[in-house]
C-alpha cells in the first residue's frame, strides 16, 4: 500500500514551486532530488553536522530532519539563493573567501546559511556568541577561527548599512 501524494506549493529561492510529495519526504531530499539544487548538502541525515542548514520561513532549519510539506506555504532559501543579481557575492560569501573560511567546502553552505541567520537575529556580540550560535554546524577541516572571522566582517558590513535609529 502507498502512501498517498500531498500537494505542496512553495517559494523556492525566489521561484513558486508545485510539488507532489510523499508527506515522509524530507526538505533536503526533496531540495536535492526533485528541484536540483545540490547547494544543500546531505551530512550525517540526522540533524547532527548542519551540513543541510536552510532558511525555511525565515528560520534556519537542518534540512535532512524536516518533512518538505512543512514548506507549504513558506518561502525557502538554499544557499543557491544567497548570491546577489548577476552571480555577486553575498557579503558574508565573500568573507568566507577573504578568511580562508573552507577547506574541502563541504560544510559552507550550511555554515553560510547559519552564519547569516546569526547575524540577522543579532547573535553577534562576540566571538564566543557567534561560535555558539553556530554550534551546530561541524567542521570536519577544522576552519572555525576563519568562519567566526568571516562571520564578525560580514555583520559588521551590514551593520554599517543599517539606517540609524534615531529620529
Amino acid at each position: 500500500m502507498s502512501t498517498p501524494e500531498t500537494t505542496v506549493e512553495a517559494t523556492v529561492n525566489g521561484e513558486a514551486v508545485r510539488l507532489e510529495l510523499d508527506p515522509r519526504e524530507s526538505l533536503l531530499d526533496v531540495l536535492r532530488e526533485r528541484l536540483g539544487l545540490t547547494g544543500t548538502k546531505k551530512g550525517c541525515d540526522q540533524g547532527h553536522c548542519g551540513a543541510c542548514t536552510v532558511h525555511l520561513g525565515g528560520r534556519r532549519v537542518v534540512s535532512c530532519l524536516t518533512p518538505a510539506v512543512q514548506a507549504a506555504g513558506q518561502d525557502v532559501t538554499t544557499i543557491e539563493g544567497v548570491a546577489g543579481p548577476g552571480g555577486a557575492l553575498h557579503p558574508l560569501q565573500q568573507a568566507f573567501v577573504d578568511h580562508d573560511a573552507l577547506q574541502c567546502g563541504y560544510c559552507t553552505p550550511g555554515q553560510i546559511m547559519s552564519g547569516l541567520a546569526c547575524i540577522a537575529e543579532g547573535h553577534t556580540a562576540d566571538d564566543d556568541q557567534i561560535r555558539e550560535y553556530l554550534s551546530g554546524n561541524l567542521c570536519r577541516c577544522g576552519a572555525y577561527v576563519g568562519i567566526v572571522a568571516a562571520v564578525r566582517q560580514a555583520a559588521a558590513a551590514a551593520a554599517t548599512k543599517e539606517p540609524s535609529k534615531e529620529g
